[in-house]
């Protein structure tokens, strides 16, 4: 912990934060960001490269977190913090320290790393790949669908209130790729965010159970929604009913949603702005392990995976999978059926459901056989990702 204010300064000067990003935190100055990062760090894994004088050029952090994939609960690793002065730059550093890293994710058992990419292509370089979308809407106040006749209600909550918790807590459980957040995880999700405009409402059903909640505030005319969530159809519905009742007080709602599902197709009138950029991406750790847990909906013919991975050279060579009668999972590394040639990147984005086999193979990011591409079809969930959390 001595060294967290040589981390901050050298995360400030890589990613340029600046007084007015402290200001719309309502942070009071520097100091108290690093005292709001004191306990995150203290759960973090922190490696850096030092020269004379006990100097911090280079560093990353591995955030301890939690994921549902395709409903089985993964230990994950979110990379963080990650820079290097200029002056040290192009030197092989943070490529040492991102092997480092992977060698202590593995360790850890942390099959699964999660990263927001402020440069893809290197990232890429690196292994990782994108697995999540974020889509951003506006809608102006005459397009707001009409107040739904839903049995439940909707009332405002502080942030934190226990049936906000409760509802992501268990949105969470239902949803491939979301974060399962503790207390930490709370803290880094609200950790920007204007500490006077954070509002929750909560709908509730006909029974005064929590179903839905959407994060909000409101500014000079404009309804933002930060995140909006629920557990069925009602629930959303009630929301979105909820924020129509503001018509009079807005001229848009501006908001953000991490799944592919448009906005637009859900209302009436879909004349609508959308807009869909990458959001985060993720790394398999150890493909054996990952694959050993790995949820398929079914069984196949035996075939193998031939992986390359730049970096963590445990990933690269074969890996058989083949199925008993009992559908139990082995994986050898004799090539057992036919290859299906793929890196890790790729390999990522397939078990990660962000893109099919099919579209794959089709731009060439694998290849192997029609019978076996089939096969990846049939056994591979078709969920995509959601992904609404930053670290």
């Amino acid at each position: 912990m001595k060294y967290l204010k040589q981390f901050n300064e050298l995360l400030h000067y890589v990613f340029q934060v600046t007084d007015s990003d402290i200001e719309e935190g309502r942070y009071e100055d520097e100091s108290e960001i690093i005292r709001t990062k004191r306990p995150v760090l203290r759960e973090a894994d922190v490696y850096g490269w030092f020269i004379q004088d006990d100097q911090l050029i280079s560093q990353l952090a591995i955030y301890p977190c939690e994921v549902n994939i395709h409903d089985t609960l993964y230990s994950m690793a979110g990379l963080t913090g990650v820079g290097t002065y200029p002056e040290y730059a192009n030197l092989g550093l943070m490529s040492e320290l991102i092997k480092l890293g992977l060698t202590k994710m593995r360790e850890n058992e942390q099959w699964i790393s999660y990263l927001y990419p402020y440069n893809i292509p290197y990232y890429r370089r690196k292994g990782w790949e994108i697995m999540s979308d974020r889509m951003e809407y506006k809608v102006k106040d005459t397009q707001l669908p009409k107040p739904a006749d839903v049995p439940g209600y909707v009332e405002r909550k502080e942030i934190n209130h226990e049936d906000v918790l409760a509802v992501y807590d268990e949105f969470g459980k239902q949803n491939h790729g979301a974060m399962i957040r503790q207390e930490l995880n709370w803290e880094e999700y609200w950790r920007w965010e204007n500490e006077e405009e954070r509002i929750a409402a909560v709908y509730y059903n006909r029974e005064g159970v929590p179903q839905g909640v959407c994060f909000y505030s409101i500014a000079k005319g404009v309804f933002h929604i930060k995140e909006m969530f629920y557990l069925n159809q009602e629930a959303r519905k009630g929301l979105w009913g909820f924020v129509s009742t503001h018509f009079s007080m807005v001229e848009t709602v501006e908001g953000t949603t991490y799944k592919n599902e448009s906005i637009a197709f859900l209302f009436e009138d879909s004349e609508i702005k959308e807009s869909i950029d990458p959001y985060f991406m993720a790394r398999i750790v150890d493909v054996r392990e990952f694959i050993q847990k790995y949820p398929f909906i079914s069984t196949g013919k035996p075939f193998h995976f031939v992986v390359n991975d730049p970096i963590a050279e445990w990933n690269n060579g074969i890996f058989s999978l083949t199925w008993d009668e009992n559908s139990d999972l082995t994986i050898t590394d004799e090539a057992i059926g036919n290859p299906v040639y793929i890196d890790i990147q790729t390999l990522t984005a397939l078990l990660m459901s962000y893109k099919r086999p099919s579209y794959l193979y089709r731009v060439e990011r694998l290849t192997t056989d029609k019978e076996t591409l089939r096969t990846l079809e049939r056994i591979i969930p078709d969920q995509e990702a959601y992904f609404s959390d930053y670290f």
